[in-house]
């Protein structure tokens, strides 16, 4: 469901491995329509590193959700992907001949802020992007 005026995008994925790439067309569909290519690259890449993350280590549905903050120049994106999982995501060191370990790692040198905060049924990884103009 993508909110055109109030800035708000969100889906539900079965945890499925077409998930991942689900949920970055409906990301960059989401972040054109709100005339926000210039963050759509870097946002659907670390959208797919968290949703691979949710299906390797959660069973269940995993929710991506955007949500556009314009009111203060420069505007923030913030964007969340949710897991029934309740342990949080373990940052962890990876090798240069390790295929993978590198998703939060990426988020955390991309982004403005991120975090994950616990919920009812499992977490929440978010980051924001800082929008210019």
């Amino acid at each position: 469901m993508i909110d055109s005026e109030g800035g708000r995008a969100e889906w539900v994925f079965p945890a499925v491995p077409d998930a991942v790439r689900t949920a970055r067309a409906q990301v960059r569909g989401a972040l054109r329509a709100w005339g926000l290519d210039g963050v759509s690259d870097l946002t659907a890449l670390l959208v797919s590193e968290l949703v691979t993350n949710a299906l390797r280590h959660a069973t269940g549905p995993i929710g991506v959700r955007l949500l556009r903050r314009p009111a203060a120049p420069p505007g923030i994106l913030l964007v969340e992907v949710s897991d029934p999982l309740p342990d949080p995501p373990r940052a962890r060191g990876a090798r240069p001949e390790d295929e993978d370990g590198r998703g939060l790692q990426l988020v955390a040198s991309s982004v403005h802020r991120w975090g994950t905060r616990a919920g009812e049924a499992g977490k929440t990884v978010w980051f924001e992007l800082v929008l210019s103009g």
